[in-house]
């Protein structure tokens, strides 16, 4: 089979690897059918990922069918439409055992620190896999695990139906919290440089958009608040400045949800923070999210095809990833399909 693996940065190949074998009662062979690039997936290819290990298969935004069950195997059969869960936890560290086990001490990713799912057969636990509904797409499937990263970034923020929330980027992720913001009730409004990125977001239902490029951002907030700020700020943008910010635009007791690996630093006073009173929080992956996320499916509440934008073959994953480092293309999801047919 086909595997495509990142030996360094920069690096890409396209091997040809030994078909997968079940090795454990209670694991499944998948077939894979649709990906989706994450960012992530793109910093590991530039050598930016303070985490990821090399050499990797990538993707970890994977949906598929089963093609092979293990003789224990209880939750599934051959032909199930499935996504695939990358989180892997020990379930006996502490985190694990308060229930946080998406920053379990042991933590493994798949396509970071284990091989993931850009290659065409991949064996997983049951345990790691969700059946998804027949109605879907296999190209809206891949946004299942996206969209387990906007719930979890919700859920750390407590999001309630009064809260204000806004959200710098109005990228795939930022377009994501916005969508399950919007079906917990609260305000929202997004900013970005990007004017078709704001446009999208008014369209899903953005209370208000600001172009961070024409706009002083605080001031643009404190005018939609009445000067009372963001009760939750989420910075989809991740720089050192846009962190910076976020603590600017919140209101006292309020809360800040940071997305971002950067390593780089950000001058905030602690004063700040502490005058205030305020909840700063980092969020990562997602904790035991993909039943909500798929119920949301199930329930039609999620409308991601047009957030699709770009569909590749697999093996072509070289123009891909040239398309997203283009700054000049306007691009949402980029989803890579395995079978020909399906491009």
């Amino acid at each position: 089979m086909k595997a495509i693996c990142v030996t360094a940065p920069y690096q890409l190949e396209i091997q040809d690897r030994p078909l997968p074998v079940i090795q454990s009662p209670d694991e499944v062979l998948i077939k894979v059918k649709a990906a989706g690039i994450c960012g992530s997936d793109v910093h590991i290819y530039h050598g930016t990922s303070p985490v990821a290990t090399y050499p990797r298969v990538i993707g970890h935004e994977i949906a598929g069918e089963i093609a092979e069950v293990g003789s224990a195997v209880n939750l599934f059969q051959k032909g199930d439409r499935v996504v695939m869960d990358p989180v892997i936890s020990c379930g006996a560290c502490y985190q694990c055992k308060i229930g946080r086990s998406n920053v379990c001490g042991r933590l493994k990713v798949r396509s970071v620190h284990v091989d993931g799912g850009y290659q065409e057969y991949i064996v997983m636990p049951q345990e790691s896999v969700h059946r998804i509904p027949e109605h879907l797409l296999w190209e809206e499937a891949v946004m299942i695990e996206p969209f387990t990263i906007a719930e979890q970034t919700c859920s750390r923020a407590e999001l309630t139906a009064a809260d204000v929330v806004f959200i710098m980027g109005a990228g795939p992720a930022g377009l994501s919290i916005l969508k399950c913001a919007k079906i917990a009730g609260a305000t929202c409004f997004i900013s970005d440089i990007v004017d078709n990125r704001l446009q999208m977001a008014l369209r899903y239902g953005a209370d208000a958009v600001i172009h961070a490029g024409r706009e002083d951002v605080p001031v643009a907030i404190s005018e939609l608040t009445g000067g009372t700020m963001a009760s939750v700020v989420i910075d989809a943008v991740c720089t050192v400045r846009s962190f910076e910010e976020a603590l600017k635009v919140v209101c006292p007791a309020g809360r800040v949800i940071t997305l971002g690996f950067n390593s780089s630093p950000s001058a905030i006073a602690q004063f700040s923070i502490t005058a205030r009173e305020l909840d700063v929080r980092g969020t990562r992956l997602h904790n035991k999210k993909f039943p909500a996320v798929i119920r949301l499916f199930e329930e039609k509440k999620l409308e991601v095809r047009d957030m699709i934008t770009h569909r590749f073959h697999f093996l072509k994953i070289r123009e891909a990833m040239k398309l997203i480092e283009d700054p000049a293309i306007e691009k949402g999801k980029v989803v890579l399909f395995f079978d020909e047919e399906m491009c």
